[in-house]
């Protein structure tokens, strides 16, 4: 049987990536975002490329929808396998310049929208113990930076929801499984969709990735999800390993490059997602990447050497070496 995956947030970026590659398993695929434009490209697209799209439109900061949503994907494709928690929305701008209205909105989508699908999801997984859960984390999840102070939070606030969950579920015996894929910078639409209070235009920080290296390592964790937690990209296991041995440096650094490195060098006049899609008509779709295709990267080494059990000392090796590497120079960070 093919498998029945569920993806919020799937209009666009990593969620998109995600659909795309299940679609060329056979899966049935169950789309779920706000805008109606990015939701029928990406059905098409799943189906062109032998999947079966259902979809449904639905914010994931509501629960009651999130739930009837998942009960409709149910009934026309059958019982959820996995189900991917990927929807977010942000604000870039110092933490004094973010309303609270705005704040809540960011923390209700990024963080209480992965709460909501996990909730969702677990009440059809656990009554026939099975299943999978995969949370799409960021560096930036372990490692704050300034400008984003809403969105460091909320991905703080998934780490540990994630890990207080998992351990209730090793404890009643489940086959129920959750994992995490911890994100680097990655090339997607959300740059021109944020909202944003800088002079200049948002730009993730270097090294940039494309949607599809980080759609590989969350179907990756989804086929693998015993380990609790994958690092996509070495850079982001340079950040989070900085990060545990010299903060102190880190934060200096941040203070000194943070502001600047998260800004293009062309005006910022855009129109956000924060709290109505940007992708509601089709002539609104904006795909899978971002803005930054000339910047970002098409392969991770260090994520391809995760996927292999027998190379993940080796890689957390590396992560060391890289973050010892990094303090010295000035430390990569890295968002998603």
């Amino acid at each position: 049987m093919p498998q029945v995956v569920v993806i919020t947030g799937a209009s666009a970026g990593i969620g998109r990536a995600t659909a795309r590659l299940y679609a060329r398993r056979g899966a049935r695929v169950g789309l779920i975002a706000r805008g109606r434009g990015g939701l029928e490209a990406t059905a098409q697209e799943v189906a062109e490329l032998g999947g079966r799209p259902f979809v449904q439109e639905a914010d994931t900061a509501d629960a009651h929808r999130l739930d009837v949503a998942a009960e409709a994907i149910e009934k026309a494709l059958g019982p959820i396998d996995v189900w991917i928690n990927c929807a977010f929305t942000s604000v870039f701008a110092p933490f004094t310049d973010i309303g609270a209205e705005e704040y809540r909105r960011v923390t209700e989508v990024t963080y209480l929208g992965f709460v909501n699908g996990t909730r969702t999801a677990l009440g059809r997984m656990l009554p026939r113990d099975h299943g999978t859960i995969v949370q799409v984390g960021s560096a930036l999840g372990e490692r704050a930076i300034p400008l984003q102070s809403a969105y460091c939070g909320a991905k703080h606030a998934i780490n540990g929801f994630t890990s207080s969950v998992r351990v209730e579920l090793r404890h009643r015996g489940s086959g129920v499984h959750l994992t995490v894929a911890q994100m680097p910078a990655v090339n997607t639409p959300q740059f021109s969709w944020v909202r944003s209070r800088l002079p200049w235009h948002p730009q993730p920080v270097p090294p940039i990735y494309q949607p599809e290296v980080a759609a590989h390592g969350v179907v990756h964790a989804a086929d693998h999800p015993k380990r609790k937690q994958y690092y996509i990209g070495a850079s982001t296991a340079a950040t989070i390993w900085a990060n545990r041995l010299s903060p102190a440096l880190l934060d200096r650094y941040l203070t000194r490059t943070g502001f600047d490195s998260q800004q293009a060098d062309t005006g910022s006049d855009l129109a956000d997602n924060l709290f109505t899609p940007a992708d509601e008509r089709a002539s609104d779709d904006r795909g899978a990447h971002g803005v930054f295709d000339d910047r970002a990267h098409t392969r991770s080494v260090q994520a391809a050497l995760s996927r292999h059990p027998a190379m993940a000392a080796a890689t957390t090796l590396a992560g060391l070496a890289a973050a010892a590497v990094g303090l010295r120079r000035g430390v990569t960070v890295t968002r998603r």
